[in-house]
């Protein structure tokens, strides 16, 4: 791709993350969303290769899918209330739908299909971009309506999500598709703290992006895209294998490593507004994550 119409795709990608997080009109937030959508679908299919064709595809009809469910939404919203505001969602459907929608663009479960599929499909550079910048949009929206958005929708998507990422990523050899699934898992506990408390909700967010863009690009240096690969990056750099293996034990959540706080802190939260049996649903799904995060860790020290 030309490095003017890269450096422009970018730009619009940036702007439209910056409307959506800045707006507290529906119409204006719908409007970075969907130009956030349209700058990165280029990115997407720069490879000219079928597969990327097909990962951009899938990702465009999934994100204008989102997308028009968001706006039926705020105008039914608008029609009955009179007010486009964000924080003003009163009439029954809407924040049911808002929340499926932002889901969807999210990638949880049971949305979650397109999102090893398309990171599979592209390079890796372009997967972190999916796995990393590609999430603000919808979670600063979901930031924004925290507080009005229906917790039984929230707490199934979020107990969803944990079981079905560690469960899924189990079986998996490419490393981008096991990366989809720690995402899906990760934001399936952001998802069951969020209606009850968003600071907490950003530092999750912070310390997974923090975890996620070290690793990625890691694997840019190095090439790594499958286990295999993973076994041979001691002989070419043992500075990457030893932060590699501290990150996949940290993004599984093992003490006393910077992942572990986050989730310490949110089943702290749960016990402390009294949904026990979440915080022990959460601890239990948990642990199929952590089993395919020691398996990475175990086939990165073979070779040492």
């Amino acid at each position: 791709m030309n490095p003017f119409i890269l450096s422009m795709m970018i730009s619009n990608l940036a702007l439209g993350t910056i409307i959506t997080a800045a707006s507290y009109h529906w119409f204006m937030a719908w409007i970075g969303l969907e130009m956030n959508t349209l700058a990165i679908i280029p990115i997407l299919a720069k490879q000219h290769h079928p597969r990327a064709t097909e990962a951009a595809t899938k990702y465009f009809i999934i994100q204008m899918t989102a997308s028009s469910i968001i706006l039926f939404s705020s105008i039914f919203n608008a029609y009955h209330t009179g007010t486009w505001d964000i924080t003003q969602l009163t009439t029954h459907p809407t924040p049911s739908l808002l929340t499926i929608a932002l889901a969807m663009k999210l990638g949880l479960v049971p949305m979650h299909f397109w999102l090893p599929e398309v990171m599979q499909g592209v390079n890796t550079m372009t997967a972190l971009i999916i796995t990393t910048w590609q999430k603000l949009p919808p979670m600063f929206l979901l930031y924004l309506t925290a507080n009005q958005l229906p917790m039984v929708i929230l707490l199934l998507l979020a107990i969803s999500s944990t079981l079905i990422s560690g469960w899924s990523g189990l079986n998996q050899t490419q490393l981008r598709k096991i990366m989809a699934y720690s995402s899906i898992g990760h934001l399936g506990w952001m998802f069951a703290i969020l209606s009850t408390s968003q600071k907490l909700l950003l530092f999750t967010l912070t310390t997974y992006l923090l975890m996620t863009i070290p690793i990625f690009l890691i694997f840019i240096s190095s090439t790594t895209k499958t286990i295999k690969d993973l076994g041979m990056l001691w002989t070419t750099s043992p500075t990457s294998c030893t932060m590699t293996m501290v990150i996949f034990m940290a993004l599984g959540g093992l003490p006393p490593l910077s992942g572990f706080l986050p989730k310490w802190l949110i089943l702290e939260e749960l016990t402390t507004n009294h949904l026990i049996p979440l915080a022990t649903m959460l601890t239990l799904t948990s642990l199929l994550s952590l089993m395919f995060y020691m398996r990475l860790t175990y086939t990165t020290t073979l070779t040492v």
